[in-house]
């Protein structure tokens, strides 16, 4: 049977995905025989595709590893997960499915931001599954866009040229955090989870709004009409950063 050019376009993205995202894990050291990778499953789309290229990956012989998936719910946000779809996602793909449910702290106000506070809720509860489940690997759904978008927030608001780093090992505690998509452009993931019609989760948070992310976002995208590959240059500039001298204090 003839495929259409939609299906073969979709092959080669597929392709294209699986491919960058093993050289990823191969180049960084994400991965090794007996890993036990706990993947951090919001419901969105960059989560779902990870899910999907992790399970693909875990049945190659080469590194042996297995895979779980964690969805962690947050008393008190319209958040709308469809628990059922991100089941039946994990399981047709041979990735056992747990999923959590937790709030926010109790007592008193805090200096810190609702936005903080949830992220910081749900870290906690991949940490605490991981050790439950044996898991030494915690894998998230970032990207190249957020890695890069990461590094100008910090050079604008922190004074510092860091990132998101691909596999980072916690000092606190016997697990890594990994990034498997580190090198992935979100218009692919997006292209390809669109094609594939992953179901997207509904999100009507009541303290969302428009952050200094969002517009870096806006700058980011103007880097690229300026320059079409400033995002190459951006990347490349993560592994080379060259000493320089500041003029000395009169």
């Amino acid at each position: 049977m003839t495929k259409t050019a939609e299906e073969i376009a979709l092959e080669r993205l597929h392709f294209k995905l699986k491919s960058k995202c093993s050289k990823a894990m191969k180049d960084y050291g994400m991965i090794i025989d007996g890993d036990k990778v706990l993947i951090g499953l919001s419901g969105g789309m960059d989560s779902l595709v990870m899910t999907e290229l992790l399970a693909e990956r875990s049945k190659i012989l080469k590194p042996r590893f297995s895979v779980t998936a964690l969805h962690v719910s947050m008393e008190g946000i319209n958040y709308e997960s469809d628990l059922d779809y991100l089941k039946d996602f994990c399981e047709s793909r041979g990735v056992r499915f747990i999923h959590r449910t937790t709030k926010f702290p109790e007592g008193g106000e805090s200096s810190k931001s609702a936005c903080f506070l949830c992220s910081w809720q749900r870290r906690k509860q991949l940490f605490e599954a991981a050790a439950e489940e044996g898991c030494n690997k915690i894998a998230l759904g970032h990207h190249q866009d957020d890695v890069i978008k990461t590094m100008l927030m910090n050079i604008v608001f922190q004074g510092a040229f860091a990132a998101m780093p691909a596999a980072l090992k916690l000092d606190k505690m016997p697990l890594t955090i990994i990034r498997p998509m580190c090198t992935l452009k979100e218009a692919d993931i997006k292209q390809y989870a669109e094609a594939r019609n992953f179901k997207k989760q509904i999100k009507l948070c009541p303290h969302e709004k428009e952050t200094h992310r969002d517009k870096m976002n806006q700058i980011f995208n103007l880097m690229q009409e300026m320059n079409p590959e400033a995002r190459h240059s951006l990347w490349a500039a993560l592994s080379n950063v060259q000493e320089t001298y500041l003029p000395k204090k009169i």
